[in-house]
């Protein structure tokens, strides 16, 4: 009997993403989960269920073994810090860059620049790093209306098209990284289940190749 593998993934863009690298591997979910209201979804191979989990929570869940393997973003493993993972495989999809965003016209507070993101972490690495003092504000979303209403004096998030900086008068300043989805591994899973995950491994690096 094989060992149950649980994959944990996040709704939207890179659920749909992902399905076929997944495919590729041999792994069709049984249930829609833009349409279902299950939270674990069986696929076609019996050993094999999805998790369906906030994009936020899927290094944690990985980490601590509630998932086998996982899709994150790597601006989401940035924060993390990625802890008890591995990160064999950049999947090529979901892409965008992070960035230091603002008004270009704008002059900052003297003292210490405010900047408002829901990537703390990362935000005041990347500032210390340069050994530059701001203050960090936690928002959760509509990062771009801290600037507009002086919340901030820049924010850094995510940016795609940089059509809705664009929109709100706002430009991209400065560039953190790059950014996709990445498959992650839980440490001790890939130790336990060493030969099942290494073939949904190869299997999907052959679809990202191809």
């Amino acid at each position: 009997m094989n060992a149950q593998i649980t994959i944990a993934l996040s709704k939207g863009r890179i659920f749909q993403e992902t399905l076929p690298l997944l495919a590729a591997a041999g792994i069709v979910p049984a249930d829609d989960p833009e349409t279902s209201r299950k939270l674990i979804l069986d696929t076609n191979q019996s050993d094999v269920k999805l998790v369906i989990i906030r994009a936020t929570d899927t290094p944690t869940y990985v980490q601590y073994g509630a998932a086998d393997l996982g899709v994150a973003g790597k601006d989401v493993l940035l924060e993390h810090g990625g802890e008890g993972l591995y990160e064999p495989l950049d999947l090529c999809i979901a892409r965008c860059r992070l960035m230091v965003a603002g008004d270009p016209d704008h002059r900052p507070r003297l003292s210490r620049p405010r900047i408002a993101t829901k990537y703390m972490n990362t935000t005041r690495r990347w500032f210390a790093d340069q050994g530059r003092q701001v203050e960090v504000i936690k928002l959760y979303g509509s990062m771009e209306l801290a600037p507009l209403v002086g919340l901030a004096d820049y924010i850094v998030d995510v940016v795609d098209t940089g059509n809705t900086l664009k929109a709100n008068g706002l430009a991209p300043l400065e560039h953190i990284a790059d950014i996709s989805s990445r498959l992650i591994v839980n440490k001790a899973a890939m130790k336990m289940k060493h030969a099942r995950i290494k073939t949904i491994i190869a299997r999907m690096a052959a679809a990202v190749g191809a």
